[in-house]
């Protein structure tokens, strides 16, 4: 496609094209990787030529973008229901079972891991997957802030920030428990994690 063209505008039926372009290479990522996974293959998968693609996306890397992109919407829109809720920590909580749910299904830690290996590899995406990270980790300190504030507690940033990376790393990290361990108990995760995350929220300095 040429860099010049316009792409289609944001209408219900485009952006229906694009989530079945983006389910589509998902499945070809998680089955083949991202080197292995060709336009023409996608196009298959998506039941329509590549042409119509290239109609959506410039290239495969623009599909990874669109996927990272929705990711962080969702994550965004998430982290502003819980600064709203009555109880942020309480809400924190019961969102964990959701969220160790979600990072432990086989396919999506499937993709996020190859994204992620291809961010080891591949600078643009590199810089894509940064950028959304940055922004997670901005929204996420909010809410952390919110609830600590609301309960008396005056944290640094430098403290903030590690409690961010620190629920990061655990929800992140089921990931690669969900692909190593497909029998993992996921009521006792989610019991475990619960507390966890109610601890991390309760500390004190």
């Amino acid at each position: 496609m040429n860099a010049s063209s316009p792409l289609p505008a944001d209408t219900p039926r485009a952006d229906a094209r694009r989530d079945q372009i983006r389910t589509a290479a998902a499945q070809c990522f998680r089955q083949h990787g991202f080197h292995g996974s060709s336009i023409a293959q996608i196009s298959k998968v998506a039941g329509m030529s590549t042409g119509h693609i290239y109609h959506y996306f410039e290239n495969k890397e623009a599909i990874i973008a669109d996927i990272v992109a929705q990711d962080l919407q969702r994550l965004l829109t998430l982290t502003a229901e819980l600064r709203a809720a009555s109880d942020v920590k309480a809400a924190m909580i019961e969102r964990a079972v959701i969220g160790v749910q979600e990072n432990l299904d086989p396919r999506s830690a499937g993709l996020q891991l190859e994204i992620v290996a291809e961010a080891s590899r591949n600078p643009h995406i590199a810089g894509i997957v940064e950028a959304a990270d940055r922004q997670c980790r901005e929204s996420l300190t909010a809410t952390i802030r919110t609830q600590r504030l609301a309960a008396g507690h005056q944290d640094s940033e430098v403290t903030l920030a590690g409690m961010v990376e620190a629920i990061s790393a655990m929800f992140e990290g089921l990931r690669i428990r969900a692909i190593r361990n497909p029998d993992i108990d996921r009521d006792g995760v989610v019991l475990m994690f619960r507390r966890m995350v109610a601890d991390l929220l309760s500390q004190t300095h």
